[in-house]
């Protein structure tokens, strides 16, 4: 099938076709014709499959199709997102995709002054894009206005749920026209179909389309997962010999603490690794330049902790080291999710120790398979060395609130400026350019986020969509 073949507007063909894909995803393809009927989705999928373009498509052939005749421009879809990060990312794939529409868009979240979301707001636009804290903010400075909206989609919705939203969800779903056969449209899109999701689901969604092209809480399969056995203490030092021999160009490494990213950063340029570390008490400045120079080649390893790795979007990226294995299993699945995308091969690297064994057995539990284990020569563990006591923090989904608003407010510190010159631009455009994609194929595999920088045009499965390029060798939306 082709994107040509799906029922969308030539002018939104046209724009996929110039971005190189002709071939949609297994998501794509499933949900834009039924996003097309006017159904609402239920929609589960991985990071990496092209659920945004999936959204994005038919809810910009919607909209056109349906332009009040007014002039005036209401709010007419809304676009929930848990990260500042995704929401850039997502406004990207809407500014990319309706550049040929005669719709406006914006995107806002915390962090920045109010005042020229608001005067954007004023001027109006037909698709806004929000986490979930700024938009209540401006709810209740009665700078927007929802009672005409078309359209609402939650977009990785477990992750809201995770980061403690439910109740900012709630309210804003509370402001909301009517749902039902002629009342809005609602799309739930989720890496996984947890309980919750389901419950969220089920009093959101009227008839609901079921899709899911993700097993729930499978490893990314096209990635190649390994663990390292390693004393605590030679860690940073095994990684840098890791990186040195096996030249590695580009290395995402997961660390727990924002501390420890800063100081794993700076010993690994001690080593004479050229490295940063992006985390939520960067500012959005250090952040947007961090994520930038990574993607284009500069910075050969970037460090990151979970709140700033879920937008984390990077074209083709070959390697993810947990440089520390995170303490809730379902956040290794998010971290490895960084790699392995659109059906590139990508590979996992974990330095275990002693103390993090039983981080290792609940992940691998989880996933439904053994990890494999490889001794580096020279890194034997010594087996005198016995576990610390660490502290399992093993937070629950009801516990997550706590990091959830730092996830917002972590969000808020980044909003792209957004222009209406014709067609949907996105905020993204106001920050440094900085080019990624993703990209890797391998075995079994997971992974978690957190926050990186804000300007992400991101090019891989997350915005565009996923089918083959006919000239360069690009991964999908």
């Amino acid at each position: 099938m082709l994107f040509s073949e799906l029922g969308l507007a030539a002018e939104l063909v046209r724009a996929v076709s110039e971005e190189g894909y002709t071939e949609p995803t297994p998501v794509q393809s499933q949900a834009i014709p039924l996003i097309l009927e006017g159904r609402d989705v239920l929609a589960g999928a991985q990071t990496g499959t092209g659920k945004t373009a999936g959204f994005t498509l038919p809810l910009l052939h919607r909209l056109q199709a349906n332009r009040p005749e007014n002039g005036r421009r209401p709010v007419r879809a809304l676009i929930l997102t848990p990260t500042r990060e995704l929401a850039a990312q997502v406004a990207e794939s809407v500014e990319t995709y309706g550049k040929y529409l005669s719709l406006k868009s914006a995107v806002i979240f915390g962090g920045v002054s109010i005042n020229p979301q608001i005067s954007q707001l004023r001027r109006g636009v037909d698709i806004l894009i929000a986490t979930p804290g700024r938009l209540l903010d401006h709810i209740g400075q009665r700078n927007v206005d929802l009672s005409q909206l078309e359209i609402l989609v939650l977009d990785e919705a477990d992750r809201m749920l995770d980061m403690g939203f439910i109740r900012d969800i709630r309210k804003i779903l509370a402001l909301l026209p009517p749902i039902g056969r002629d009342g809005r449209q609602n799309l739930l899109f989720s890496a996984t179909f947890s309980d919750e999701i389901r419950q969220l689901a089920s009093g959101l969604l009227h008839n609901p389309a079921y899709i899911e092209v993700a097993r729930r809480n499978t490893a990314v399969e096209t990635v190649t997962q390994v663990v390292h056995p390693v004393d605590r203490a030679r860690k940073r030092e095994l990684l840098s010999h890791l990186i040195g021999t096996q030249n590695w160009r580009q290395v995402l490494v997961f660390t727990r603490t924002k501390h420890g990213a800063n100081k794993l950063a700076e010993q690994l340029e001690q080593d004479g690794i050229k490295s940063t570390a992006i985390h939520g008490n960067k500012s959005q400045g250090a952040r947007t330049k961090a994520l930038a120079d990574f993607k284009k080649g500069s910075v050969r390893v970037l460090v990151a902790t979970d709140i700033a790795a879920r937008g984390l979007d990077i074209d083709q990226l070959p390697h993810v080291v947990n440089f520390e294995l995170p303490n809730v299993a379902e956040d290794y699945v998010h971290r490895i999710g960084r790699t392995g995308r659109a059906g590139n091969e990508g590979e996992a690297i974990s330095l275990v120790c002693v103390d993090e064994r039983d981080f290792l057995r609940d992940i691998e539990r989880l996933i439904k398979n053994d990890i494999p284990k490889v001794v580096i020569d020279g890194y034997t563990p010594d087996p005198n060395i016995k576990a610390e006591p660490v502290f399992k923090q093993r937070q629950q989904r009801s516990a997550r609130p706590q990091q959830a608003r730092s996830g917002d407010n972590a969000n808020r510190g980044h909003r792209p400026q957004v222009h209406g010159h014709g067609h949907a631009k996105s905020a993204a455009q106001a920050e440094p350019k900085g080019q990624a994609k993703h990209g890797h194929r391998s075995k079994p595999a997971n992974g978690n986020v957190a926050q990186p920088s804000g300007e992400q045009r991101n090019r891989p499965h997350h915005g565009r969509p996923g089918g083959q390029r006919p000239t360069q060798n690009r991964t999908g939306a």
